[in-house]
């Protein structure tokens, strides 16, 4: 990855600082997207910058089509190139479907699901130029088995893996992969307040991801050659929760 640029959405927190990290250990120079962490997505920046990596952040909501735009146009004028995208902002709203409200509904999606094809058809124009590129979106298992209280994060997730399926369909003879990872249920801010008992019952693993072993994947996905082949692939990390 040396000398490849990547751009991380949502890379403030979380599985998105992790991959952040990985993408910048492997040689890549790492944009850190955020919107509104502009504390932690500065952090992050020094920390890659004091491992002698090359990184800067960059404020842009993925779900405002315009600041998408910008957020692409400002690193190509910086940084001259994009080669590897990881689309990986995402929020919740949980509710039972009959009490959840309109609103969160559409911001789920907004964030979770346009952000997706709005940061995707920005890169792409510059990738199909150069018939080369590394498009990573982080879906989520609950996009493959849904789950209560999460109608709008899990049609969202869904979504994603469609637009993964597509993108790369039309990418391919360009040169483009396209490619989703689908974490279980990992250690992160977004987990915290679940059932920890209830759900490592029904893990094979018997625990609870990392952020950083998501970010593997992610680093082995967009990775110039031995990810070459692989492409509108769902990866799970999810210690097996799919199996049964």
């Amino acid at each position: 990855m040396i000398g490849q640029v990547a751009v991380v959405t949502g890379a403030s927190r979380g599985i998105g600082r992790a991959i952040a990290l990985e993408l910048a250990t492997f040689g890549a120079e790492v944009i850190v997207n955020y919107t509104n962490s502009t504390e932690d997505a500065t952090e992050l920046v020094q920390t890659i910058r004091s491992m002698g990596g090359k990184s800067y952040a960059l404020k842009a909501n993925v779900s405002i089509e315009q600041e998408v735009e910008n957020l692409i146009s400002t690193i190509l004028q910086n940084s001259g190139q994009i080669d590897v995208l990881v689309n990986n902002a995402g929020i919740t709203r949980d509710a039972l479907l009959i009490r959840m409200k309109t609103h969160d509904w559409q911001s789920v999606i907004d964030v979770n699901l346009s952000g997706v094809f709005f940061c995707t058809r920005a890169v792409a124009r510059s990738m199909l130029k150069k018939k080369k590129g590394r498009i990573i979106n982080i879906t989520s298992v609950v996009g493959l088995m849904g789950n209560a209280g999460q109608a709008n994060y899990a049609a969202a997730k869904a979504g994603v893996i469609g637009l993964t399926r597509s993108t790369a369909k039309e990418f391919a003879s360009r040169g483009i992969t396209v490619n989703a990872v689908a974490p279980g249920f990992i250690d992160t801010d977004m987990t915290k307040n679940l059932r920890a008992d209830l759900l490592l019952s029904a893990i094979p693993l018997g625990t609870f991801g990392t952020p950083e072993q998501v970010a593997g994947a992610v680093r082995f996905l967009a990775a110039d050659s031995a990810a070459a082949y692989i492409t509108g692939q769902v990866l799970q990390v999810d210690g097996g929760i799919m199996m049964g």
